[in-house]
């Protein structure tokens, strides 16, 4: 009669679930990592988090029409209330940077794997590469600035000043909420998007079109220029996502963009009342967008080269067997465990007929 065995000799499944890949990955295979991925996770989890923006969207506009109703605000056309040009402005933005959430659970369901998988490779915002592109953009946006100071204005358009406390009161809103629907969008498009599309081909430039031609028509269709100067910002940012192996440099850029554009609408009366887009901009405008987007994209590549952003995911380390597995360390068949006799071909073992033998 023998003694039953304390683990199972054939164990038939894993007790973690699928392994993970330990080949490492750039930012837009992410979702090959886990070992878990399959064809219609990318989907449905486009599908769900589509449906989920549509209801948070309606609810968000339920409740500032009754808060609006509620105090006093004249109605507009579309049935919606009137908050105000600083108002209805802050609601715009919120009505985007609710989507940041959404792409976050999205990753972790029904994508099964980390949320930060989205933000880098790292699986974190790296906050000091993030320093690093904010200072790479400011000289591309100071050049934007002065070369659309001294571009053609429209005419119909308000150059009167708005005051000081209308301003800053404005700069104070717009601090606050143009980065969150900012970094929303680049997680939709350079993240979610980007990595849905990897999961499927390996080419860089097959994720990174897709993406930037959604971008650029979400922001509707306005003149050709524009609409090319969006492509371009979504080929641009894409791109750097992929060589930096994050979010990074795509928020860093797109925040400043927004601020500079919004700060400028904010500056004079009924400037943010206006509802054009990057999409109508005229061809000198959206040219210079062009060249300050190439610029800006020479600068965090250079850095890049000096800083060394992670940019590819790191080895997946190999699974721990179980405890009952003659492989763990603490099984008394491991050759590591205090309790297992040494080998007859080790020096300490008394039948070894080396120098560590004893009379």
């Amino acid at each position: 009669m023998t003694n039953a065995s304390p683990y199972p000799a054939n164990p038939t499944a894993h007790p973690h679930g699928p392994l993970p890949d330990p080949t490492p990955h750039p930012y837009h295979r992410m979702d090959r990592t886990t070992g878990r991925h399959r064809w219609w996770r990318p989907l449905v989890g486009t599908l769900l988090m589509s449906l989920a923006y549509v209801v948070l969207l309606l609810v968000l506009l339920a409740v500032t029409y009754g808060l609006g109703t509620a105090l006093g605000a004249p109605e507009l056309p579309d049935g919606g209330v009137d908050l105000g040009p600083l108002g209805n402005t802050a609601m715009d933005l919120v009505s985007l940077a609710i989507a940041l959430p959404l792409v976050l659970l999205a990753t972790l369901w029904p994508a099964r794997r980390a949320a930060g998988t989205v933000t880098s490779v790292t699986g974190r915002l790296r906050t000091g590469w993030l320093g690093w592109c904010l200072l790479a953009g400011l000289p591309p946006i100071l050049l934007l600035t002065v070369i659309a100071f001294f571009l053609p204005g429209d005419s119909g358009e308000s150059d009167t000043w708005v005051g000081w406390s209308s301003f800053l009161a404005a700069l104070a809103v717009l601090a606050v909420l143009v980065p969150l629907q900012a970094a929303a969008e680049e997680y939709v498009f350079r993240g979610w998007l980007l990595q849905a599309v990897g999961a499927f081909v390996r080419s860089p430039w097959f994720a990174v079109l897709p993406q930037a031609v959604l971008f650029a028509a979400a922001h509707g269709w306005g003149t050709r220029w524009g609409f090319l100067g969006l492509l371009v910002n979504g080929l641009v940012a894409g791109l750097l996502t992929i060589r930096t192996g994050g979010l990074e440099a795509a928020i860093a850029l797109h925040v400043l963009n927004n601020l500079l554009a919004f700060g400028v609408s904010a500056a004079v009366v009924d400037g943010l009342s206006s509802d054009e887009t990057a999409a109508d901009a005229p061809w000198p405008l959206a040219l210079a967008a062009v060249v300050t987007d190439l610029l800006y994209a020479a600068l965090v590549l250079w850095l890049a080269r000096r800083h060394k952003p992670q940019r590819l995911s790191s080895p997946a380390p190999p699974p721990t067997p179980y405890s009952g597995h003659p492989d763990h360390p603490d099984h008394p068949d491991h050759p590591g465990h205090p309790g297992h006799p040494a080998h007859p071909d080790h020096p300490a073992h008394p039948d070894h007929p080396g120098p560590a033998r004893t009379a």
